[in-house]
């Protein structure tokens, strides 16, 4: 175990009861990326949150968007503000937003009505796999429009989770490198899905390409694969490497509960990456584990 005070970057919360999310209801996902997710169709809610995490000190949540109904885009962030009101978490919120909507501007000073508003993230359409051709159309990251409602998040001082296949990362470098004035992190360690040393050579080269702008960050987290078991041996060259590329002063760990559930429970998850880092120093880890989700997501009390 640990005494670490924690901040966990990357969590979803949901009420299958009260609202409505289409990928958990009536519209499944057939490719998501950890396979079979009928398990997590089911509500998880703070009290299962702090039932998963129970034995570590975390003292601070960051709600990522978790695909609510896109029709009514504020509305997660509305009632995520009364279940913080409620239950003293999540401390921060990243919303949705489509970037091209003609009216993202109306949406985003929506979510900015709450005071835990922080960020957006808001999934570009991509390839795929890595040798497909790369989408150009609607929503993805050459589509004109999206770069427009991207450029309009710095009017709002919100920050951009970027969630992304590695090998969008370079391109995705192209866009945000014009905007050094918006803080990004990319989600899930830059999903390393492939590990061969051909995947990871890969990952590496796109992963260094985009960790070339200081202002983009990244959040150690979801290292599950859909056809193998979550280990610590698999992971942590992914894990070490990540880290040497980007530094200890722009990475934080995240949960990504539930959906990291699939693999592998909260606690062992956790005690994975502590034993993978275990050779950072103490101020060290809790830069990793406190302090940089801290001072990005502005969680100061």
């Amino acid at each position: 175990m640990t005494d670490l005070a924690i901040v966990d970057a990357h969590h979803h919360l949901w009420d299958l009861e009260r609202n409505h999310y289409p990928w958990l209801a009536d519209h499944p996902e057939p490719n998501f990326f950890l396979g079979d997710y009928t398990a997590l169709k089911r509500n998880y809610l703070p009290a299962d949150y702090r039932h998963d995490a129970e034995g570590f000190r975390i003292v601070k949540t960051v709600h990522c968007e978790a695909e609510w109904d896109r029709d009514d885009q504020v509305g997660e962030t509305e009632w995520l503000t009364a279940i913080a009101a409620e239950h003293g978490m999540p401390h921060a919120v990243v919303g949705h937003v489509w970037l091209d909507d003609p009216v993202v501007e109306e949406k985003l000073a929506g979510h900015c009505r709450s005071p835990l508003m922080r960020g957006i993230r808001s999934k570009p359409v991509t390839a795929a796999t890595a040798d497909a051709p790369r989408p150009d159309g609607p929503r993805s990251l050459s589509d004109p429009a999206w770069r427009r409602g991207y450029a309009g998040l710095s009017r709002h001082g919100l920050s951009y989770d970027l969630r992304v296949p590695f090998w969008h990362l370079g391109e995705a470098a192209r866009v945000i490198e014009a905007h050094p004035e918006t803080p990004v992190v990319i989600n899930h360690t830059g999903f390393p899905w492939d590990r061969s040393d051909e995947g990871l050579a890969a990952w590496r080269a796109e992963m260094l390409a985009i960790a070339r702008l200081p202002w983009v960050h990244l959040k150690l987290s979801e290292l599950g694969l859909k056809d193998a078991p979550w280990t610590v041996e698999s992971n942590r060259r992914v894990v070490l490497e990540a880290l040497e590329i980007f530094g200890v002063e722009r990475c934080m760990w995240a949960s990504n509960f539930p959906p990291a559930s699939l693999r592998i429970g909260f606690r062992d998850q956790l005690l994975g990456f502590l034993d993978i880092l275990s050779g950072l120093s103490r101020s060290e880890l809790v830069a990793v584990f406190h302090d940089n989700a801290t001072w990005f997501y502005r969680l100061e009390d």
